[in-house]
This record gives structure tokens, C-alpha cells and sequence, in this order.
């Protein structure tokens, strides 16, 4: 009964004592000797009292944010939580930064500040945006403020650093379609004219130009456009010129005519068709692009498509960077609208590959790509990119694929165009043994190099070796039926073209030389247009060394 009696006398010293003491660490040792004590939360209730007043004698955002996470309901909890709000809106006043001001919204959504905070992030947002180069977070404020002050500060800055990041055709064509009413809209089209001038003029052809020119409003805001106009018609005036020595130095004077080109390419001759291909490669016009690439897009027989593809990047390395840049980019923004055609994609694909966007181009290629019907055209090309990039591996699978093209090709009853009967035929196997001598030659090579899995490529060697033994000699009997037909008839390697077109290289470059004494008058220009516009490299160079006369 004694004892009962001194229990609460017990129980009152111990809390007393703590209390007496009033300090943290008696408290808690307290608690931790009597966890059931009637005066536990008391002295809970004590300590979270004494934490609040160290946290104040410290007044820093790191002892109020423990003093909330040990003790969030608390009766000072909410003294805590406006001492830490004030503290943190006057360190965010002082950086006074848009994501200073948003993190602050953040962590107190409903703060004592939050009208002040919403008003200061407006403003600091409003002084940011017009220095602001994060094109992501100016669309974000762009689309966030609408017609807000800051939605139109953000779209403005945004117009600004689009165009002024906008040099190139797809550039500017991308800032069109972006700011329709854009501040630029006007300098970026005269900018897009002025290419699409120089490349007519590039081309000569003068006459169409100045149409473009007539009917385009902007015409008159086009850099030096009648100085333009007035040089090439000088450049002009060359090709009807009656001087022997000029007419020799010009690549034209070697050349069908574009209109001739363009209509051998629906020749029945499927030879025909590729040498024409092949031909217009030399014609440095704009104009050539089009036949170019409807050839590589439609054509049936694969050579004429080898031969357009060839062509097209010769074309487009003689044009002037800036013309061929925005050649590429009209062509390829229009083929877009009709992508869903594996010959369209195939020819967004060869037009950025030919640019030198190659990255861009890959992924193209792979979305044309059909394991089931491969084209030898893409397979012809995955060969030479890989070698290029050093992956002899990768460069003989790819042109593994292409010996099983032709070996199919070379199998297949009737190897032709529909209607094309013996002539078909031979030109058709003459496609395949091209491809299968790629392919075997692509193969050796990648065989002469150390690569993983040799014996893989020991197995392409033997089998590309045998398809392309077979396709030469099933070519061999295609053509002796088409000489039974006609003794005059041309077989698959017939060189012609090519030789006629480099005599005429020969032929230019020895004019080049020769045109300062023969004829001294124009020989400054022409001089000038073989540098700038021949389609031969070698042609460009010998006229960069012919001295000028002062």
C-alpha cells in the first residue's frame, strides 16, 4: 500500500526534476525512462517550445525547415513556417531571378508573400526574356502568357533569335513557317529569292529570272540584283559567242541540249536512258535537278537510277553552296508533304545525303528500306558510306546484300522491263553484274582488313564470286541473242559517253589555256565562268592557274 502511495510522488519528481532543468537533453531523458508518463506530451509540448526558440536564436532556413520536419504540428509550426517564408522571399528578393521567384511559388503556394511573389516573377521575368537564348523556355512563356505581356516579349525575342540563327534555306524556310507573322518575314523571303535568283542565273538562264524577278514584290529588295542581272548576262553572250577559241572553252559546246537530255531519259533503250542520266550530270542548271531526281524516284532499271544518283551530286557540288543548299531544302520541305511513299522518302533521303547532311539522311534511307524488295541503289550507297567511315565489316554485309540482289536478279526467269524482250534482258543483267562486281570487289577488300568474323567473310567472298561469274555469263549469252538481232547494237560497258565526256574535259582545259592569247577580250570572263561553273573539278582548277591579265 506504501509503495502505491509513492508511485505518483515517484512519477511527479521525475517530471519536475526535467522540468526544473528545462533543457532538451532532460527532457528527452525524461521521455525515455517514463515513455507512458501522463506528462510525456508535456514535455514534448516543452521541447518543441525550446526547439522553436533555439531555431529563432539561429534564424537560418536550415534550423526553422528541421524544426517543421521534427515537429509540423507543433504550436509553433506556424510561427516556423512564416519566419522561414519571410526568410526565404528576402534571400529570393535579393537574387531576384524568374527561377529564384518560381521556386519560391513552389514551396510556398500559399505564403503570406504569394501575391508580392507573383507580381516580382512577372517582372523579373518580363526583364529576363528580352536577354533570354533558350529558345525551349521562350516557346514555354511563349505558349504559357499568350497575349500576357510576357507571352509577347518572349514571342518577339524568340522571332529575333530564330532569324538571325536562320542562314541557310531550311532555316529561313522553318522561321517562315514558324512566324507567319513574323517581324523578318520579309528578309527572310528576300533572302529565299535571292537564292532561287542566283541559281537561274548560276544556270543561265537569264530570261527565266528576270520573270521571277518581275513578278516577285520583293524583287527590288534583293541585294545587287541588276548588277547580278547585267553579269550574267555578259556570262550569257559567251555561249552565242562566234569566237572558236571561246566556244571550245565552254562545257556547253561539248553537250546535248537539256532538252534533248531529258527526253532520251524515256528512251526505249534502257542504255539510252542511263547515259542520258549520266550526261546530264554536266549541265550545271538548276533545272536538270528535277529530271534527276524523278529518275533516281521512278525509274525501273536500275542503272538509270546509279547514273542520276552519280549525276545529281555532281550537279549539286558544281552549283555555289548557297544555291545548292536551298535547291535541296525547296525539294526536300516539298517532298515531306508526300512522305509516305517509300520512293518519296528514298528521294528526301539521297537529296540530304547528297547535301553532305548524312546523319539526317541515314535515318531517311532506313525508313525507305524494304528487306523484302532491297534496292541496289541504297545497298550501292550503305557500301560506300561504310567504307568511308572505316567499317569494312559493315561495308561487306551491306554488300553481301547486294550480291544477293543481283544474284536473284541473275536467277529470275525474265530478267527485264515488261515489253523489253532480249534488249530488256541484257540490260538488266548488265544492271546485275555491275552490282555483283561492286559487291565482290567491296567484299575483297573488307577481306584484306581485320575484322570480326573472318570466316563470315570468307563465306560473302566464295558466294559474290560465284554470282558475279554467273551474271557475266548470262549477260554474255543475252548479248549474243541481241547481236543476232542487230550487229549494231551496244553491249553493257559501252564507254561511249563517258569517253566523249572526258575528251571534252581534255579539250576544255587545253582551251583554257590557250584563251588569253586567242581571245584576249573575253578571256577574263571565260576564264571566270569555268572557275565558278564548270561541272569538272579539273576544268575549275586548270582555270584558277591561268595568269590574268591585269
Amino acid at each position: 500500500m506504501l509503495a502505491l502511495l509513492l508511485l505518483p510522488g515517484c512519477r511527479d519528481s521525475a517530471y519536475s526534476a526535467a522540468a526544473r532543468v528545462d533543457t532538451l537533453a532532460a527532457y528527452q531523458q525524461f521521455i525515455t525512462a517514463h515513455p507512458q508518463d501522463d506528462d510525456v506530451e508535456t514535455a514534448k509540448a516543452r521541447m518543441a517550445e525550446l526547439e522553436f526558440t533555439e531555431a529563432q536564436k539561429v534564424h537560418t532556413v536550415v534550423a526553422y525547415k528541421r524544426y517543421l520536419e521534427q515537429y509540423p504540428d507543433a504550436t509553433k509550426a506556424t510561427a516556423a513556417q512564416a519566419l522561414l517564408e519571410a526568410m526565404r522571399f528576402n534571400s529570393t528578393q535579393t537574387r531576384n531571378t524568374a527561377s529564384a521567384w518560381r521556386q519560391f511559388l513552389k514551396d510556398h503556394p500559399e505564403g503570406a508573400h504569394h501575391e508580392q511573389a507573383e507580381k516580382e516573377l512577372e517582372q523579373a521575368e518580363l526583364r529576363e526574356v528580352t536577354a533570354l537564348d533558350d529558345s525551349a523556355e521562350l516557346k514555354r512563356m511563349a505558349g504559357a502568357y499568350g497575349e500576357d505581356e510576357r507571352g509577347t516579349r518572349a514571342t518577339v525575342r524568340l522571332d529575333e533569335q530564330s532569324f538571325a540563327a536562320a542562314k541557310t534555306a531550311s532555316a529561313l524556310t522553318s522561321y517562315l513557317r514558324d512566324f507567319p507573322a513574323g517581324a523578318h518575314r520579309d528578309e527572310a523571303r528576300v533572302a529565299l529569292l535571292s537564292r532561287q535568283l542566283e541559281g537561274l542565273l548560276v544556270s543561265g538562264r537569264l530570261a527565266e529570272a528576270r520573270v521571277v524577278a518581275q513578278k516577285a514584290p520583293l524583287s527590288k529588295q534583293v541585294p545587287k540584283l541588276e548588277e547580278r542581272f547585267k553579269r550574267a548576262a555578259e556570262l550569257e553572250a559567251l555561249s552565242t559567242s562566234k569566237d572558236a577559241a571561246v566556244q571550245r572553252a565552254l562545257p556547253g559546246y561539248y553537250l546535248r541540249s537539256f532538252d534533248d537530255l531529258v527526253k532520251s531519259l524515256q528512251a526505249p533503250d534502257p542504255m539510252d536512258r542511263w547515259q542520258a542520266a549520266e550526261e546530264l550530270g554536266e549541265l550545271v542548271d538548276v533545272k536538270a535537278i528535277d529530271p534527276l531526281v524523278e529518275a533516281l524516284r521512278a525509274a525501273r532499271q536500275p542503272l538509270v537510277r546509279q547514273r542520276a544518283f552519280a549525276s545529281l551530286g555532281r550537279l549539286l557540288r558544281a552549283l555555289p553552296p548557297e544555291v545548292a543548299e536551298y535547291e535541296v531544302a525547296t525539294r526536300v520541305d516539298l517532298a515531306r508533304l508526300n512522305a509516305s511513299d517509300a520512293q518519296v522518302v528514298l528521294t528526301i533521303a539521297v537529296l540530304l545525303d547528297l547535301s553532305g547532311q548524312l546523319d539526317k539522311a541515314a535515318a531517311e534511307y532506313g525508313r525507305a528500306f524494304d528487306a523484302q524488295a532491297p534496292d541496289p541503289v541504297v545497298l550501292s550507297r550503305w557500301v560506300q558510306i561504310r567504307k568511308e567511315h572505316q567499317q569494312p565489316f559493315s561495308a561487306a554485309v551491306a554488300a553481301r546484300q547486294l550480291s544477293l540482289w543481283a544474284e536473284e536478279l541473275v536467277k529470275s526467269e525474265q530478267p527485264s522491263e515488261p515489253g523489253t524482250g532480249v534488249l530488256g534482258t541484257a540490260r538488266a543483267l548488265c544492271a546485275a553484274a555491275e552490282s555483283a562486281r561492286v559487291a565482290a570487289v567491296a567484299i575483297g577488300e573488307a577481306r584484306r582488313e581485320k575484322t570480326e568474323f573472318p570466316e563470315d567473310l570468307r563465306q560473302f567472298d566464295v558466294r559474290a564470286a560465284e554470282t558475279l561469274k554467273l551474271a557475266e555469263a548470262k549477260l554474255r549469252d543475252a548479248e549474243l541473242k541481241l547481236l543476232e538481232q542487230d550487229a549494231r547494237a551496244r553491249r553493257c560497258g559501252d564507254d561511249a559517253v563517258r569517253l566523249r565526256l572526258a575528251d571534252a574535259e581534255k579539250q576544255r582545259v587545253e582551251a583554257l589555256g590557250q584563251v588569253t592569247a586567242k581571245a584576249p577580250k573575253a578571256a577574263g570572263l571565260v576564264l571566270a565562268l569555268a572557275q565558278q561553273r564548270d561541272p569538272s573539278a579539273a576544268v575549275r582548277v586548270a582555270a584558277a592557274a591561268v595568269p590574268r591579265k591585269p
